[in-house]
């Protein structure tokens, strides 16, 4: 038995259809507790996003919103579309849009606890994360070790799924060797992530506006193209997702499981990610930073992910693979090849973008991949950074840091020069423990997050700025509020 059997095995036991139920009804409880806050704070969301600035210790909302961004608007946008379009039909999409949608209440919940709970570290920033309210929300700590471990873990595997997509669509486009690619990522993110937090945040605050603006200019006028076809594509979607389309109605259950699957690997909510940045911002209030990350999630899958099914399906540049034979593509029978031979992932964006502008598609999804993928890398890092940091009390040794940036690195490295389909199965596993330990410890602890949010409206409502006092509202281990609140004044 070779590595990507064993891996497989491995991703099918933690991919099982109770996590994938795990992640909806998770989200619908959140939605429902929350009187669907997704949808009744969306103009709140909007306002609060540029409201405060960065300070000494913590980073600005924006700030704080764009590394998160950059975790969640990455890779998953381009390939893992692909990917759950040629695995799970083009019904998959809907469900990528069903749990974004209910995702957005757990990314309120988790980034709200997170800001709750958050402290500051050796240095003076803010740190914070599930395993710090694990810890002292839960009272767990054993829970919340394993969590950060895993985390640490996670954080170097999906690291390879982006490297991987960045010398493999460089190839595609310019036929640039894959340890050429692997080299010069490793370069310059070693350039970054050795000067720190704050230089993520000054990095990915200016890159990750301009990439997605670019990105979703190229798929409108692609989309605009073939505007014709789009009836049709939403047609597509819904048949697909509900068995009812000729060719994929066997297909409903791979579309819900490949829709929920790639949907969290590509918006991130309930698995935990975004709340280590929303922990690092300087807000008056934890809500104010939780409805802005809810926002994010939108951003991602409402938007760029549905841009690229879109451009995918409307050009009809993909495959699919019979769903009977463990969706594995060399062994599979194809449902549809209109591209023979191809494996799934970015370059059915970049042939479907070169159908419609014929010479220049290739190369742009190859740079519009380059930017993704390297600011997810950078977002990756400072999840796995803010784990390392937790498991050593927040006061890491100077070796232990670098160690595990080398360690990081080295992965990145390796999974650029090797087989796309390990490299997107140790993410999957990555992001299926993270989500296990996650969704489970904050269905225990959303009271604090309800709390929060109940004192949140009442202070808009009586036309106060809120300010967050943990010790009227009953919530325990926010010693941190009680300074900044006295700071506030």
């Amino acid at each position: 038995m070779n590595i990507e059997s064993i891996v497989g095995a491995i991703v099918a036991i933690v991919w099982s259809p109770y996590l994938v139920a795990l992640c909806l009804l998770g989200g619908l409880y959140f939605s429902i507790r929350t009187r669907f806050i997704q949808l009744r704070a969306l103009p709140e969301m909007l306002r609060l996003m540029f409201k405060h600035r960065a300070s000494e210790s913590g980073l600005s909302p924006f700030q704080a919103l764009n590394i998160s961004l950059s975790s969640r608007v990455g890779v998953g946008n381009i390939a893992g579309v692909a990917m759950a379009i040629a695995f799970g039909g083009p019904g998959a999409i809907f469900w990528m849009w069903v749990v974004a949608f209910f995702g957005a209440s757990s990314a309120f919940v988790e980034s709200t606890l997170a800001q709750i709970y958050k402290q500051r570290d050796a240095q003076g920033q803010y740190r914070g994360g599930p395993a710090y309210y694990m810890e002292k929300g839960l009272g767990q700590r054993w829970y919340a070790v394993i969590f950060a471990i895993c985390t640490v873990a996670a954080a170097a595997m999906l690291a390879g799924t982006q490297s991987n997509a960045i010398a493999s669509a460089l190839h595609e486009a310019w036929d640039l060797p894959v340890h050429a690619s692997a080299v010069g990522v490793v370069l310059l993110l070693a350039l970054i992530i050795f000067g720190g937090v704050r230089r993520i945040a000054a990095v990915t605050q200016w890159i990750v506006p301009l990439m997605a603006t670019a990105y979703l200019l190229v798929a409108l006028v692609v989309m605009l193209l073939s505007y014709e076809r789009i009836p049709e594509v939403l047609s597509l979607i819904m048949r697909s997702a509900f068995g009812l389309d000729a060719t994929f109605g066997a297909m409903i259950g791979v579309a819900i499981q490949w829709g929920v699957r790639r949907g969290v690997l590509s918006n991130e909510a309930g698995m935990g990610s975004g709340a280590h940045p929303a922990a690092a911002a300087e807000v008056s209030h934890p809500v104010k930073q939780g409805l802005v990350q809810a926002f994010s999630v939108y951003i991602d899958t409402m938007v760029v992910c549905s841009a690229t099914a879109f451009l995918i399906l409307s050009t009809g540049m993909y495959n699919v693979y019979d769903p009977a034979v463990n969706g594995v593509p060399d062994q599979a029978r194809m449902l549809l090849d209109n591209l023979p031979g191809m494996e799934a992932g970015p370059r059915f964006v970049q042939h479907a973008v070169e159908s419609a502008l014929p010479g220049f598609g290739k190369s742009f999804v190859a740079l519009a991949i380059l930017p993704f993928a390297f600011t997810t890398i950078l977002a990756l890092y400072y999840m796995g950074d803010t784990n390392v940091s937790y498991l050593c009390r927040d006061k890491p040794a100077a070796w232990i840091v670098n160690v595990f940036r080398v360690l990081f690195l080295a992965l990145a490295a390796y999974s650029a020069i090797n087989s796309a389909t390990l490299a997107w199965t140790l993410g999957d596993i990555g992001v299926g423990m993270m989500s296990w330990l996650n969704i489970i410890a904050i269905l225990l602890l959303h009271k604090p997050a309800l709390a929060a949010l109940r004192d949140y409206e009442t202070s808009r409502k009586a036309g106060i700025d809120p300010v967050f006092e943990p010790d009227r509202l009953g919530i325990k281990g926010a010693s941190l509020w009680n300074r900044i609140t006295k700071a506030i004044g």
